[in-house]
């Protein structure tokens, strides 16, 4: 993200000794966290001690990553509130407590209700987009630390340390998972050619929240010299090409007295996304927050809807012949579907070669309909997605006849959002 921060302290000119407490005083070891090799975003991080330097590495087990076909090939509805009792979380974590619902070599989605606080961990293989169904949290990484609840996506780049601390209250954390393995960033048509949001973007850079910092150890009531485990995801031969390594520092990681660049985690409130409409039924393209190599983010929020005097609002039946569509129902009148089961919680798979849409009925009774009270988180691949046990065990295993059965029970809703 082409927004350039600088927090802490940091020398006048980079690439420069840097002596945070003054002189005489230690050097601070300066580490560039870059992408495309030096091509593109990055910063510059002060550390108090070497980052390169650790006394153990050992094997970690990410969890079952392992995946089977959707074959032979079928829409499905997941019901994710059925994955956890969140009367018995209090032992799960952000990090080790996800379930992987549904993955392919771009993009692995999970879901986990935590109420544990997570180790520090870091993603090896791309960026992780996290979205905050329920509940709030505590981020803590080494660029600084923000506070985050219902309706955040969370942006955290490749490789950056960091951990879940949730917040005790009436509600767990509730998190979606969304890992890549690239880069995920605002769509490349919202930006400037220097990376600035623009102004037909329905969000902008006054949007985002980047972490306030620097975050030390002894601000988190840690050693600064005692030993610390990082959980680090990477390539590897694992199922769906992951495996995990713990690594030992004799230090812990939060040491960074200051950094500046382009490149950190920062979080996006749905709330703050300004819905694109028209006339007539606008495609899902505009409902796009967030793009990454081989599949797209889009989120449809409550919103007025079409003004044609002839307008249909429901969407036409679609065949999008190059993608998954996988739809997480987040907030909103679900519960009128009788039928299709569809209700918060929920997640429908449309997969490619697949011609889906409204449910029986829906495109009648959404005439003159002017408002969808709706909210939902939108997956689109461009490679299939195969099941992983979370979806295995969620499948309600109705939803793909729900158009055929010509019952009043399926036919009270309105598909808006796909």
């Amino acid at each position: 993200m082409a927004h350039y921060r600088l927090v802490g302290s940091i020398p006048p000119k980079r690439h420069t000794q840097h002596r945070p407490d003054g002189d005489g005083s230690a050097l601070a070891f300066e580490e560039l966290m870059g992408e495309e090799g030096f091509t593109s975003d990055s910063s510059l991080l002060y550390h108090r001690n070497l980052p390169s330097r650790i006394i153990d590495a050992a094997d970690w087990q990410v969890g079952d990553l392992s995946t089977v076909p959707n074959h032979p090939l079928k829409p499905l509805h997941l019901k994710l509130h059925d994955l956890f009792d969140s009367d018995d979380v209090s032992a799960v974590d952000a990090v080790t407590g996800r379930r992987l619902i549904l993955g392919n070599p771009d993009v692995r989605i999970s879901y986990v209700v935590a109420a544990a606080p997570s180790p520090l961990y870091r993603n090896g293989i791309g960026d992780e987009c996290l979205y905050v169904e329920r509940g709030r949290a505590r981020v803590e990484t080494i660029f600084g630390s923000f506070e985050v609840g219902e309706g955040d996506y969370v942006i955290i780049p490749r490789a950056t340390t960091h951990r879940w601390l949730p917040e005790t209250g009436d509600e767990a954390l509730r998190i979606y998972c969304i890992e890549a393995n690239s880069h995920i960033t605002p769509p490349k048509r919202y930006l400037s050619r220097f990376g600035q949001l623009l102004e037909h973007a329905p969000y902008c850079e006054r949007d985002l929240r980047g972490p306030d910092g620097p975050l030390l150890a002894a601000d988190v009531g840690a050693d600064p010299d005692g030993q610390t485990q990082v959980l680090i995801k990477h390539r590897g031969n694992g199922p769906g090409g992951v495996v995990g390594t713990v690594y030992t520092y004799p230090f812990h990681p939060f040491d960074v007295v200051g950094w500046d660049g382009c490149l950190y985690p920062y979080a996006f409130n749905v709330s703050d996304f300004e819905p694109i409409t028209g006339r007539v039924h606008q495609p899902p393209p505009v409902h796009q927050v967030f793009e990454a190599y081989n599949f797209v983010v889009c989120n449809f929020v409550p919103r007025k809807v079409d003004y044609h005097p002839l307008s249909i609002p429901v969407p036409y039946y679609h065949s999008n012949v190059d993608s998954d569509e996988i739809m997480f129902y987040v907030d909103g009148d679900y519960e009128a579907r009788k039928g299709s089961g569809i209700s918060k919680g929920s997640i429908t798979v449309h997969p490619g070669g697949h011609a889906h849409g409204p449910q029986t009925g829906a495109y009648e009774r959404s005439i003159g309909v002017d408002y969808f009270d709706e909210l939902a988180v939108m997956v689109d691949t461009f490679r299939p997605l195969d099941l992983g046990e979370a979806a295995l065990a969620s499948d309600d295993g109705a939803y793909a006849w729900s158009w055929a059965n010509g019952m009043q029970s399926a036919t009270d809703g309105n598909d808006q959002g796909s």
